[in-house]
């Protein structure tokens, strides 16, 4: 778990991203995390496993293929995740005024490194 945390520290240094983690696609469980306290980890790794799992499912019926990266914006902030190998995806929590193109990147770079 710990091998995953300078690749999560990275994702977290963008202004704004209030976390990152790597979640388990099939049980929703976070396989490494790096946040910042007050942000319930186990529920965004459960609500992003959730997610990817339905907008998959969707997607796939539609003909699109497996969804790469997607974000999720609310009034307080969003969710961003990019699939990684093994059914795993790294995911960032982030305020509402983050650079998301900047987040996309370092999820990306997160996703290649955990390969």
């Amino acid at each position: 778990m710990s091998g995953y945390a300078p690749v999560l520290e990275r994702i977290t240094r963008v202004p704004g991203v209030r976390g990152a983690m790597l979640v388990s696609v099939k049980d929703g469980l976070m396989v490494s995390d790096h946040s910042v306290e007050g942000l319930k980890g186990a529920a965004v790794a459960a609500l992003a496993a959730s997610l990817a799992q339905r907008v998959g499912r969707a997607l796939a019926a539609a003909g699109a293929g497996a969804p790469a990266f997607w974000h999720l914006h609310a009034s307080d902030g969003a969710v961003l995740a990019v699939a990684a190998p093994d059914d795993l995806l790294v995911v960032a929590v982030t305020a509402p005024d983050v650079n998301a193109g900047l987040v996309r990147l370092e999820l990306l770079r997160a996703a290649e490194a955990v390969a």
